[in-house]
């Protein structure tokens, strides 16, 4: 009888073993689903960071390019209104020396 009260004695033992190490088991894969969604989390801001950043050198480089070409849509008015104004003197010039 002894034997059979110690066999049961070592199998509750291991019993009460088993389901320690089950809690314990439970506690970490809650703690590692908690910390995959906090990583989840932080992924999301890395990438929500990536995009504004991008979207304002984006920005950055639409304002340049768009002041560039208004220099130079004012650099060919400018050359046109020089060209027809010489154009004008040359046309003037010319009448009064037809007129002499």
């Amino acid at each position: 009888m002894i034997g059979q009260e110690n066999g049961k004695s070592r199998l509750q033992k291991t019993q009460k073993e088993v389901e320690e190490v089950k809690v314990i088991m439970l506690d970490n894969m809650n703690k590692a689903e908690e910390r995959s969604g906090k990583l989840n989390e932080l992924e999301d801001r890395a990438d929500l960071k990536k995009f504004e950043k991008t979207s304002t050198q984006v920005k950055t480089q639409k304002r340049w390019e768009n002041k560039k070409m208004k220099v130079v849509l004012i650099a060919i008015a400018v050359v046109a209104g020089i060209i027809i104004l010489s154009l004008i003197i040359v046309a003037i010039v010319q009448s009064t020396k037809g007129s002499d």
